[in-house]
């Protein structure tokens, strides 16, 4: 079974490269990384994508990030962002990008209703540090670009938190309110602009693509690990209460005991997955001051609220109102 932590390098990523003067064998060497890397459509695991970045970072400054995406020539995306381009609306586009993102990394964007706002963050599943902040620079800056390319307006009702320090060439490319040094990273798109139209808009064409990258995507989670299955569809069911073995087996069409080996197998346990899962939904819940404790612990599937602080308390040794107190008045 194929391991589903792998990046595809697409050669519009390459041709950046290329076209800020670094010199591939250099950039792969400092990265630590082997040349092989270096043609077209190799993939690299989550940490060799980071040492990429890093390395790149070394070579060109902390704004890379930005300088890379402003050498981009849509014409070369791949197909699972080039469908995106030829959507009905920006949210349509967006959509998109979340939909078919696995195809290309093992990250995820998390998109989450903060009053007029639609907030989006990133998340790599088998990141063990953080992304380098030219990344999510990068990752950020393609999203407003699609968004101005698509509906050519200028995006000015937008916002950014991030954790990286000021930066002017940031602060030039965004036109927007940014808040430095924060807690996380974090893009703000206005609802508004969201239901703006596409010019381009290509109904046969984004089908076309649609059926294609859907066939892509059911491939994928059919090969990706049994711990990535469970965690998806754990997160998709914790509302409806404490999730058993029993009914994620059944989802899965396996027997309980063949879904405990296969995870076993892969160094993990359902309760493990199970705890792990809860935790990092709970840290994302409590950054949104609009959710009640006790709405969290439901979403959770905890049966009581008492359950879901006895857990919190086992996770960060803090309770989760003061967890959340710490993170919202941070600076």
């Amino acid at each position: 079974m194929s391991t589903p932590d792998r990046n595809t390098l697409p050669t519009v990523f390459w041709l950046a490269i290329d076209k800020l003067d670094i010199s591939r064998s250099q950039l792969i060497r400092l990265a630590g990384l082997p040349l092989s890397i270096g043609h077209t459509q190799s993939k690299v695991s989550t940490a060799q994508f980071f040492a990429l970045w890093n390395a790149l970072e070394q070579l060109k400054g902390a704004d890379v990030g930005i300088e890379l995406m402003t050498l981009l020539d849509s014409s070369t995306l791949p197909p699972s962002f080039l469908v995106a381009y030829h959507a009905r609306t920006f949210r349509d586009a967006l959509q998109r990008v979340v939909r078919f993102k696995a195809l290309c990394a093992p990250e995820e964007l998390k998109l989450e209703i903060a009053g007029p706002y639609v907030k989006i963050i990133t998340h790599w599943i088998y990141a063990e540090d953080p992304p380098p902040h030219s990344l999510t620079d990068a990752t950020f800056s393609s999203i407003i670009a699609l968004g101005r390319h698509g509906t050519e307006t200028p995006l000015k009702q937008i916002k950014l938190e991030l954790r990286r320090s000021k930066s002017e060439a940031v602060m030039d490319y965004f036109q927007c309110p940014i808040k430095w040094n924060a807690e996380q990273d974090a893009l703000y798109l206005n609802t508004q602009e969201l239901e703006l139209p596409f010019i381009k808009f290509n109904e046969e064409l984004t089908s076309m693509l649609d059926k294609a990258l859907n066939e892509q995507l059911d491939q994928y989670q059919a090969n990706s690990s049994y711990t990535n299955k469970v965690r998806w569809l754990l997160r998709k069911t914790l509302t409806a209460g404490r999730p058993e073995l029993k009914a994620i087996a059944r989802e899965l069409a396996i027997s309980e005991r063949s879904l405990q080996r296969q995870l076993s197998s892969e160094g993990g346990s359902f309760q493990a997955i199970l705890s792990d899962t809860r935790h990092e939904l709970a840290l994302d819940y409590l950054r949104n001051a609009s959710y009640e404790l006790s709405e969290i612990a439901y979403m959770l599937g905890y049966e009581d609220q008492a359950s879901f602080f006895r857990a919190f308390q086992n996770w960060q040794h803090i309770s989760p109102a003061k967890w959340r107190d710490a993170v919202l008045n941070q600076g």
